[in-house]
């Protein structure tokens, strides 16, 4: 079949809560601007959802929690806030590297992180190693991601090996190009959430949620908390997933 793979995937993964769960965090600066302070006051109290979302993950032992943080438009905010940004970033990693270790979480940045300073691509680095054996949630950081970067420099990859002769173009499936992303290593996303109100998925994860089920709230992500985590996975849990197919197929 056609997507035997996908198929596959549900047959053994058909549990009760969602096995990897993708969030866009979304609502920082109007989270802030309702509180009549300034927008990067808004990403610091989202960063406490952060924590927040982490440990929630770790109680309904989700094994995947991958976060957008920074996206490949983000760029295009004020280099104030950006700058701003980029120290909280550094400021989480080196603060919270500890927190890693003791909770077995496994961290990875996913993104072009060549655009980031050096010292910040360093912490990224010492980071990645310091928890690369952990077992337990694999944390994913999306920082300066885009799924449309994504899928072109696995494009380019698989373009360079058929140019090398190491694979065949009548070779390339749906696999090869999964094997060339940044989640190369994941199971698919079962369930993407998107605080903020907003409607679409905003260049995230294009590939990876072709199957996900899709949960929006209007909560601000500062405000996010294991209520609105819970609300998700209840609907998560309500809905059936079909992969295309439809109920009662057993093939």
């Amino acid at each position: 079949m056609k997507y035997k793979p996908l198929l596959e995937y549900k047959n053994k993964h058909q549990e009760i809560s969602p096995y990897h769960v993708a969030i866009i965090m979304d609502g920082n600066g109007r989270w802030a601007n309702q509180q009549g302070k300034i927008r990067i006051l808004g990403h610091k109290e989202g960063f406490k959802a952060v924590r927040k979302a982490i440990k929630f993950s770790i109680k309904k032992k989700i094994k995947i929690l991958t976060l957008y943080a920074f996206s490949s438009e983000n760029w295009n905010r004020p280099s104030c806030e950006i700058n701003s940004l980029m120290e909280l970033f550094l400021f989480a990693l080196d603060s919270e590297i500890k927190n890693l270790k003791k909770y077995n979480i496994k961290l990875k940045v996913i993104g072009d992180i060549t655009y980031f300073n050096k010292k910040l691509q360093k912490s990224i680095y010492n980071a990645e190693q310091l928890t690369l054996n952990n077992t337990g949630l694999i944390l994913n950081i999306a920082a300066n991601y885009g799924g449309r970067w994504d899928i072109i420099k696995g494009v380019k990859k698989i373009i360079n090996k058929v140019q090398q002769g190491v694979l065949q173009i009548n070779n390339i499936k749906e696999n090869t190009l999964t094997q060339h992303l940044s989640t190369r290593k994941l199971l698919p996303v079962d369930l993407v959430i998107r605080t903020g109100g907003e409607k679409r998925i905003s260049n995230f994860l294009l590939w990876e949620i072709a199957y996900s089920e899709l949960y929006f709230t209007d909560v601000l992500w500062p405000d996010f908390d294991h209520n609105i985590f819970q609300n998700a996975i209840n609907s998560f849990i309500s809905r059936e997933r079909r992969f295309g197919g439809f109920k009662g197929y057993e093939k």
